[in-house]
């Protein structure tokens, strides 16, 4: 018997990968024969960086660059050698979580260390990029990631721009004759699940600021300093288009990236089962197994159990799920690919427990040793008259 595994981490307590062990464990105490083959899985969020370079054996390299408030913080990415790829989340330089709660203000933070990481993996040989770009705390349309790549961003006296969305207020000026020559060989696949334009009722600023800490009042003023960039974006680059799918994520870095790298926007899930192959994996096995750390009646709405379960389907694999918890509503995964699924926790315990990580390990282990006593005993039966 093949078994495929693929479970999207349980956020606090096990990565993609010690999910997948665990169950591996449970497994292998009920047929040590078992073939049992783990592989990594995300949906693009956080946990992609560890998820894809371990689990396609890569190495993590650690840079210090500039943080959402200029200081310096330690950021880490994955780098694949075969492949020349590094694979980011931006929140690892200018993510919320990085900026204290009595600070956060999008008129002062900056995605320039997100450039910082970028050159970093240039400088490494690399050209191919993955980058998640959800959790920003910022609102600045990406010129700080694009100053640290060398565009130039200047007002009306040829200054470079400060840090923050304040800076997008004195543009006169954008000038890409500095940008790196190594960014023309580089092509990114940028993970992003929003549709968001730059401006307007759905941009980033009236949709996002309100989440980073910013003055309702000052909300209408970035959003018309954002239009200023982007008219001013597209005298430089033909791709600039304000209105484009995904142009306002992560406070506008959707906007820079197609408008001034060799970006596409797509799904996270997507770019990390076509990066790991997974169906290469599934075509052969006899039972996928996944799951999550909630299954709940968002698990159908393009997370990562239900693109597992596509893959498998299409396949036509059966499919269990694993989770830490599942609501009344997680019914809806039986009609979206996954056959069946099971809850770990095994008795009333403290989430600060339950969520400890080893006791998550013990507990998906033994919850997959019982599904798989049954599967043998299922197994026993098969052609009983009941």
């Amino acid at each position: 018997m093949k078994v495929v595994i693929a479970i999207d981490s349980l956020k606090g307590s096990l990565s993609s990968l010690e999910a997948g062990a665990a169950v591996r464990e449970g497994i292998r105490r009920v047929d040590p024969a078992c073939e049992v083959v783990v592989r990594p899985l995300a949906d693009g969020g956080e946990g992609t960086v560890e998820a894809l370079t371990l689990g396609m054996g890569g190495k993590l390299q650690e840079v210090f660059v500039s943080g959402p408030l200029g200081e310096s913080t330690r950021a880490v990415y994955g780098i694949l050698p075969a492949s020349h790829t590094a694979i980011l989340e931006m929140s690892q330089a200018a993510g919320i979580t990085l900026v204290p709660e009595g600070r956060r203000n999008p008129l002062h933070t900056t995605s320039f260390g997100v450039g910082e990481m970028i050159l970093d993996a240039v400088r490494r040989g690399c050209r191919r990029f993955i980058v998640g770009i959800g959790g920003s705390a910022t609102n600045d349309g990406g010129i700080g990631m694009l100053q640290a790549l060398g565009y130039e961003f200047l007002d009306a006296s040829g200054k470079p721009l400060p840090f923050g969305a304040k800076g997008l207020r004195e543009l006169s000026e954008i000038r890409i004759d500095k940008a790196i020559p190594e960014l023309r060989e580089c092509r990114f696949r940028i993970a992003c699940d929003v549709t968001n334009p730059l401006c307007g009722e759905n941009g980033c600023s009236a949709v996002f600021a309100p989440q980073k800490g910013a003055d309702p009042a000052v909300i209408p003023e970035m959003d018309r300093w954002l239009s200023h960039y982007a008219k001013l974006s597209r005298t430089r680059c033909e791709a600039a288009d304000p209105a484009a799918p995904g142009a306002g994520a992560a406070g506008g870095l959707g906007f820079a990236f197609l408008s001034y790298t060799n970006a596409v926007l797509e799904s996270g899930i997507r770019i990390v089962l076509e990066e790991t192959r997974l169906s290469d994996f599934i075509r052969d096995a006899d039972l996928v197994i996944t799951g999550e750390g909630r299954l709940d009646a968002q698990t159908v709405m393009g997370k990562a159990p239900s693109g597992v379960a596509k893959i498998a389907k299409a396949c036509q694999k059966p499919v269990i799920a694993f989770s830490g918890s599942v609501s009344e509503d997680a019914v809806k995964c039986n009609a979206h690919g996954i056959d069946a699924f099971f809850p770990i926790l095994r008795r009333v315990e403290p989430l600060s427990r339950c969520m400890d990580a080893e006791v998550a390990k013990r507990n998906m282990a033994d919850t997959a040793e019982q599904v798989f006593r049954l599967l043998a005993v299922a197994k026993q039966l098969k052609g009983a008259d009941f």
